[in-house]
């Protein structure tokens, strides 16, 4: 007979009651059912399902409460609580949260996931039994991935970064399309299990998505020169940027590619808002 083993959902007798709960047996391996882990339908007299962990104690114990996460099965986990020691925990609908351990985390803390975040995850043991989270790997993403088509373009999508590179963040939507966003199409780089919402903007042949988190032109235009406004109100009305501004510059300022500025800055002087002068820019009385 197979070892009880945390993670797992198994079917055992009741083997005795005890002051917090029942004793629960294979034949061989009692675990405990407290009674704050019993559920309605409980019967002494009957076999019961339950689903193995360790408790706070770090004994094995039962809980009539099947999570939506067990071994071998993947879903989405929020963060409840980081632990800078240990890593982060997840809720899997139990009255135990699932540490998913720093070392399988980002290496920079700064991309670690907060509180509120999602993690794509199932559970495993160690070498000691103990339980812990474990996050999807590109096989199991791509297992349960759909495949966008070509009226997808241009759509706005929701998704949770899964996987961080260097060059960009690649993500899972709501739809279940795998997204890639380029560092170039993103102001700063997503969290591991960070909700994006962006829009499509290439479907690939095998049904993944390119995303970009850049508003269209209409709505960052808006927002780029609502920034350059409050830069030049912090300074009386003017500013020593131009059309004719070096990118470099511009980039060091606002955080902008020098053709953002340019088409903002176009807005703001159609709009008799602002005027160029050798070099300055100022807004008109």
């Amino acid at each position: 007979m197979d070892n009880l083993q945390a993670g797992t959902v198994v079917t055992l007798d009741v083997d005795r009651d005890v002051e917090f709960g029942y004793f629960l047996t294979n034949g061989e391996e009692d675990v405990l059912l407290h009674h704050n882990e019993m559920t309605e339908g409980f019967d002494p007299d009957q076999p019961v399902t339950v689903f193995l962990f360790q408790d706070h104690q770090g004994r094995l114990a039962a809980t009539m409460t099947i999570p939506f996460i067990v071994m071998g099965k993947y879903e989405w986990a929020e963060v409840v609580e980081v632990r800078d020691d240990l890593g982060v925990f997840v809720n899997i609908g139990i009255s135990k949260d699932i540490l998913v351990s720093k070392d399988d985390l980002p290496a920079i803390y700064s991309l670690w996931p907060e509180v509120g975040d999602r993690l794509f995850v199932t559970l495993k043991t160690d070498r000691r039994g103990r339980l812990f989270g474990k996050l999807a790997v590109e096989d199991i993403i791509r297992g349960v991935a759909a495949k966008a088509t070509r009226k997808d373009f241009n759509k706005n999508v929701t998704g949770w970064a899964y996987r961080l590179l260097k060059v960009g963040t690649f993500i899972l939507t709501i739809e279940n399309y795998i997204g890639f966003i380029h560092e170039s199409q993103r102001k700063e780089e997503p969290r591991l299990g960070q909700k994006v919402e962006g829009r499509i903007v290439d479907v690939k042949e095998d049904g993944s998505v390119n995303v970009s988190l850049l508003g269209r032109k209409q709505e960052t235009m808006g927002e780029d020169a609502d920034e350059i406004l409050a830069y030049m109100d912090s300074r009386g009305g003017k500013m020593p940027f131009w059309d004719k501004s070096t990118p470099e510059d511009i980039l060091d300022r606002f955080d902008m590619s020098k053709a953002s500025f340019k088409r903002a800055l176009g807005k703001l002087m159609k709009e008799g808002v602002v005027y160029q002068e050798e070099g300055w820019t100022y807004r008109k009385e």
